[in-house]
């Protein structure tokens, strides 16, 4: 893992960089009383230098267009129209393909962590398209704008630009390098700080956890992930019910194992495969068609993909890309398709090195 520097920024080096951009900042956001708090309690618990902060906020710039975006009202689709977004040509070659340019590291990192190549492929498929889509803000300044013109979400994105902060000073780079989605999330897998801190990998061992432009360390960043959050060997996904009434109680949380599977066929729930009685389940439904809804029993392993996004949404297209990227890959589709997959452009985060003035010390 990294070599953690001394806690304290060199302000005099940071200066030095940020000079030539605060001649033109706009001081606005440092005027303002809260930030001030912030910076000061940075400063108090996590021996932050504070003319280094001011330097750094100096040259945050906020975006209103991002509190546009999380303003919108939030609009549900149903699963046949959500589905066709990620179980697609482009997702399933592009998957295949993938795996097999990373088939070495994927191997390695399942026999570790016990994920399947083809969950772990599926899950950067969904999120980034295998490292394309990896955002275009600059970390930093959207982070800063949801913790402070956002109150809704203020507590949560001012935990999660200290722990930014924090890992800038650990990989010993520059904060304002560093590239992501309009809410933060980073790289391949669209981390979030507290995220990339706890689960990030080096897993190719060169002394940086990049999982914006090396594929190894993304992949096994997911796999870490999943793991961590019980993901089981071997474990099953979910399978289609019946069921006698559909119970508000049972529906009502999706996010959580209250039940076993034979305590759920007490209660009117008639799973169509054959399942252990004793494991822990779900119950979840899905509009497959307009009308049309179906039920379905998810176990530990579905469980523990709605921990990477609360969405039973998001989790089935997971589990159904990873199904048929698996299938493309075993049949060799992805070596006779002419389809015009992308090849991944991952944006780099920051400099593979950079220069010492540049870095937090």
């Amino acid at each position: 893992m990294l070599v953690k520097l001394r806690a304290a920024l060199c302000s005099v080096a940071l200066a030095a960089v940020f000079a030539p951009a605060l001649s033109h900042a706009d001081d606005a956001l440092l005027k303002r009383p809260e930030v001030q708090s912030y910076l000061d309690s940075l400063v108090n618990t996590q021996n932050f230098d504070r003319d280094s902060l001011n330097t750094l906020f100096g040259q945050v710039v906020t975006k209103p267009s991002i509190i546009a975006v999380l303003d919108r009202p939030s609009t549900g689709r149903p699963w046949y129209q959500f589905k066709g977004n990620f179980i697609n040509n482009q997702r399933i070659v592009g998957g295949a393909r993938f795996m097999r340019r990373n088939a070495d590291a994927l191997t390695a990192v399942s026999d570790k962590y016990g994920v399947p190549p083809e969950v772990i492929t599926s899950i950067l498929g969904v999120e980034t398209l295998y490292g394309r889509n990896t955002g275009s803000f600059r970390v930093i300044d959207a982070l800063t704008t949801i913790a402070f013109d956002y109150p809704r979400r203020a507590d949560y994105f001012k935990d999660q630009l200290t722990q930014f902060l924090l890992l800038a000073r650990e990989e010993n780079e520059n904060p304002l390098t560093f590239m992501g989605s309009y809410a933060g999330a980073m790289g391949m897998p669209q981390f979030m700080p507290s995220s990339f801190r706890q689960y990030a990998v080096d897993w190719n061992g060169d002394h940086h956890r990049d999982i914006w432009g090396t594929p190894e360390d993304a992949i096994a960043s997911v796999a870490n992930f999943l793991a961590a959050h019980g993901w089981q060997r071997d474990g099953d996904t979910y399978v289609p019910v019946n069921v006698a009434s559909a119970e508000d109680d049972l529906l009502a949380d999706k996010f959580n194992l209250h039940y076993t599977v034979a305590e759920l066929v007490k209660k009117g729930v008639q799973p169509l495969d054959e399942t252990d009685p004793n494991q822990q389940a779900v119950l979840f439904s899905l509009e497959t068609e307009p009308g049309v809804t179906n039920y379905y029993m998810g176990f530990n392993n579905f469980y523990v993909v709605t921990r990477y996004n609360r969405s039973t949404l998001y989790a089935t297209a997971v589990l159904q890309l990873a199904q048929a990227i698996k299938g493309a890959y075993d049949s060799g589709l992805d070596l006779q398709s002419t389809s015009d997959t992308p090849t991944p452009k991952p944006t780099k985060a920051k400099p593979a090195k950079a220069k010492s003035d540049g870095r937090w010390k």
